[in-house]
């Protein structure tokens, strides 16, 4: 009897629906359906129609007429049947002895139609908990949909009062995620939050920053818009233009929408990349309002060329084109939700051809598109969209699944045993299983499986809507290519443009006008010592100056260029070519000297004290070389203190035999014995070296020398600060005293007999350390730079150079090659010349002077250690040791006659 009953019931049910709802045209005002019995309901909610008719002609509650079939609506409904049939032969439910019954109701795309539709649901829930179960209907358990987000937030909140659970299949409003508002419903598919995340990833990874946006007013279109800007201004993308459209797309706005979109659109030729969220019919009427604008402007299609990124609400929705081609439009790039194999939902379609009658007989909603015309499957077939079917199908396997966990501990066969809560529980905690693979929901009942990317294709005339060019990986945030094909095909995108300012390049930065976007700028060079190294920076980055600059519109710092007088510099390698000449010169000079120390030219020039001179200029010369390389604290306190000791031993031996001459020609014998008595060699060396050293040791301790840096807008000079300029002034101006009491004394005997004349070469070489040092002093002050070491190094060598020349290159030419004046007789030969000479050349003009005194005598005293060679050479008195003889010339002038006596030395 049980049969029977059934039977009955379904006829009844039929019949009560065809009494109400008669033949399903557009014009019709009730609301067609599609049920199965089974021992637990399954609601069901899908868009058949895609709009109603909103003619408001009465204050009473009335149905309004559904209109504008949607074959995209069918499908899905008809992948919840398919699914429903499969779970009832699966071993799932059939080793339970339960089977899975449907009412699907129509929402007409109305959010006012879907709660009517969906009242019934929870109708029959508070007839059971009301405890009257006996005149209730069947229980509706669970819901599948629906698909529009503006819908499902209306149905859900219905669903929360009586928690029924609702899985939604496409609705990807962001707000569906708050459990805290709607916490009975679930979904198969990710939400907005993620699709704009991944559009913003797309647009970003093409460069394209000015872009526009097109949505449909509602749930939907406002979370999609919102999370998108949001995102977007976080990556630098502006939003040139939003244009929303109303819902209804009866509405008598709708028009007059598309058109000021059209016209926003077609006045922002620069905006290339457009993120579309609009209904499918919205987007068609667009591209035909687009269309007639650009030839009314008499431009060409081109000009309508764009990129258009695709939601997943039109993103498989090929009727959008109309009569237009992709070559009219452009490129569009399209977010779906993943799919699995669909081969039970193929077959379900061949079966509903072959023998359509035997599936309309409860489906009023195949009733009606059997009067479209013919190959009507094949135009289901066309209007299938495989991620939708699949999300379908998951949400009816998780449902079963969760009611399969119940009914194994209770009979689930008596209406009412099982509540809709229980199964809302079931599905949050368990896993279920399709197609081998286990999903489940998330901690805000979504499924996030990512999405996959698809580009829309020509091909003879076909429009391809499902080729899978990359998938969008929500964990990680990024996109893989499905091969090497497809990323070629999306190399095509790079050739638009989307920006409202071309990229400002590295080396300029962004300079944004007062109330522009940010994306709307004039490119302006960095300044000095700034730089940019990426495109579009909104500021320029500082150099570190202390050690970096750039110049005007750089890309990057440079170093600042170190400098210092080099030893690579080739003005350094001359100089240090000259140092190292001398200080060879210095030492061949010194082993010639000490091979022939007992020769009379090597004892005229100072014998020991030679030795020394020499000692203190390779000194000096090496001192010279610390003036090249890059300085350091050691260098710099080195090499003036080296140098100036050096030369004060150099300068104060000269002194030394610069005495001995002011000695031998002093007359006044009271003057003469006091210069003996002051006359101490090596007394007078260990003094002025020792006055040196303390001032050195003083500069050192107080204020010493060290290494500095000059920092320049492009270079670093390392250089050498003095510390105290007044300790190296008294170091230069004690060696200029020396050398310049060195040049008086020596003047007085610049007469001596040429050949072994030292007074000449002494005065010769102290007056050119006097004007080289003089003019250094000038130079040194106002110099600056690399070569202002290479200045005092110049200095060095040249009173270096001075004194050696005019010491001892003229004695080692006469040792070398005029070896026969180097001998005792050639001595006393030129020692007897200038005595004669001398005697002959008293002057004879002086009568008042001679007039007066009747005899003089001129007495020349030839120190041994200048005019004759004597072994001790440093002793003046040795003069008297001498033997003595006397030449006197009488000279007669008037009534006078003189006599000139000149008194020699004979102990050579």
């Amino acid at each position: 009897m049980a049969w029977v009953a059934r039977r009955i019931y379904l006829h009844v049910i039929v019949f009560l629906i065809i009494l109400e709802i008669g033949h399903a045209t557009e014009k019709d005002i009730r609301a067609p359906g599609a049920t199965a019995p089974g021992d637990i309901i399954i609601g069901g909610i899908f868009p058949i129609h895609e709009d109603v008719e909103k003619q408001n002609n009465s204050f009473a509650p009335h149905l309004q007429p559904c209109v504008r079939f949607d074959e995209k609506g069918l499908t899905s409904a008809l992948a919840m049947i398919n699914a429903v049939e499969i779970m009832n032969k699966s071993p799932l439910l059939a080793a339970l002895n339960i089977t899975l019954g449907y009412q699907i109701q129509d929402s007409c795309s109305d959010v006012s139609t879907s709660l009517r539709a969906t009242a019934y649901f929870t109708q029959q829930t508070r007839c059971y908990t009301g405890g009257n179960a006996s005149a209730c209907g069947q229980l509706v358990v669970a819901i599948v949909g629906a698909s529009h987000s503006e819908i499902s937030v209306a149905i859900a909140r219905q669903m929360t009062l009586m928690m029924i659970p609702q899985i939604s299949y496409s609705s990807t409003a962001v707000i569906l995620s708050d459990k805290s508002r709607f916490p009975a419903f679930m979904r198969t598919i990710p939400n907005d939050e993620h699709q704009t995340a991944a559009m913003v990833r797309l647009l970003s990874s093409y460069g394209w920053n000015w872009v526009g946006i097109v949505t449909t007013d509602g749930e939907y279109g406002r979370s999609a818009l919102d999370k998108f800007v949001s995102q977007a201004s976080e990556k630098g993308i502006c939003v040139a233009f939003k244009l929303s459209l109303p819902q209804s797309v009866t509405s008598q706005d709708v028009c007059s929408a598309i058109s000021q979109a059209a016209t926003t659109i077609f006045k922002h030729p620069k905006v290339q990349v457009i993120v579309s969220f609009a209904k499918p019919f919205h987007m068609k009427q667009l591209y035909r309002e687009l269309r007639n604008q650009v030839l009314t402007a008499g431009q060409n299609m081109e000009s309508m060329r764009k990129v258009w990124v695709a939601s997943d609400g039109w993103s498989s929705s090929s009727s959008v084109l109309g009569n237009l081609t992709l070559k009219d439009i452009g490129h569009i790039v399209g977010f779906t939700f993943k799919s699995g194999n669909l081969s039970s939902f193929s077959e379900y379609l061949s079966r509903l051809e072959a023998d359509r009658h035997n599936y309309t007989g409860n489906n009023l909603f195949l009733q009606e598109f059997y009067k479209l015309p013919s190959k009507a499957v094949k135009t289901l077939r066309e209007h299938t969209h495989a991620d939708t079917t699949y999300s379908v199908e998951m949400a009816v396997s998780a449902i079963a699944q969760a009611v399969a966990s119940i009914c194994r501990s209770r009979n689930c066969k008596t209406p009412g045993t099982l509540q809709p809560w229980e199964v809302l529980q079931a599905l949050w905690k368990q896993e279920f299983n399709l197609g081998g693979k286990n999903y489940t929901f998330d901690d805000r009942g979504d499924i996030n499986l990512g999405y996959d990317v698809t580009m829309w294709r020509s091909h003879e005339g076909n429009i391809h809507v499902h080729d899978v060019v990359a998938e969008y990986h929500l964990d990680k945030k990024n996109f893989t290519y499905t091969n090497h094909n497809t990323s070629e095909q999306l190399l095509v995108l790079r050739h638009f443009i989307s920006k409202c300012s071309n990229s400002c390049v590295p080396g300029e930065f962004k300079k944004t006008a007062e109330g522009q976007h940010t994306c709307c700028y004039q490119c302006v060079n960095c300044t000095e010592n700034y730089y940019s190294n990426d495109t579009d920076m909104d500021q320029c980055l500082s150099c570190d100056t202390s050690t970096e600059w750039s110049p005007e519109g750089s890309s990057n710092c440079l170093p600042k260029a170190l400098l210092f007088f080099s030893w690579q510099d080739g003005f350094a390698v001359v100089l240090l070519t000259f140092s190292a000449l001398g200080i060879l010169l210095a030492l061949l000079v010194s082993a010639l000297f000490l091979h022939q120390r007992d020769t009379p030219v090597v004892k005229a020039a100072g014998g020991p004290l030679s030795q020394v001179i020499l000692f203190s200029l390779v000194v000096s010369f090496i001192s010279s070389m610390l003036f090249v390389g890059r300085p350091n604290s050691f260098q710099c306190k080195a090499r003036q203190v080296l140098f100036g000791i050096s030369f004060t031993l150099c300068v104060s031996c000269i002194l030394v035999k610069s005495l001995q001459i002011l000695l031998a020609f002093q007359f006044n014998p009271a003057l003469q014995e006091v210069l003996r008595r002051l006359y101490q060699p090596f007394v007078i060396v260990i003094v002025c070296v020792a006055l040196q050293a303390t001032t050195c040791i003083c500069w050192l301790v107080l204020k010493s020398p060290f290494n500095d840096i000059i920092k320049s807008p492009t270079t670093l000079l390392e250089y050498c600060h003095e510390g105290s300029y007044l300790g190296f002034g008294v170091m230069l101006g004690y060696i200029a005293i020396l050398a310049f009491v060195c040049f008086i004394c020596a003047f007085k005997g610049r007469k001596l007999p040429q050949q072994y004349n030292e007074a000449r070469f002494i005065t010769f070489s102290m007056l050119l350390y006097l004007i080289s040092w003089l003019l250094f002093v000038p130079v040194y002050v106002t110099t600056s730079g690399v070569y202002l070491p290479a200045v005092e190094m110049v200095v060095i060598l040249i009173s270096n150079y001075g004194i050696l020349s005019c010491h001892f290159f003229t004695k080692c030419y006469i040792i070398l090659f005029k070896r026969e004046q180097n001998t005792k007789s050639a001595f006393r030969k030129e020692l007897y010349e200038y005595s004669s000479k001398t005697a002959q050349s008293v002057p004879m003009s002086e009568s008042s002077v001679s007039e007066q005194q009747t005899s003089s005598q001129h007495c020349i005293i030839s120190a041994p250690s200048l005019s004759l060679p004597a072994a001790t050479s440093l002793k003046p008195d040795v003069v008297t040791n001498c033997r003595v003889w006397t030449t006197c010339t009488s000279l007669q002038r008037g009534s006078i006659t003189r006599h000139h006596c000149l008194r020699r030395s004979s102990s050579i």
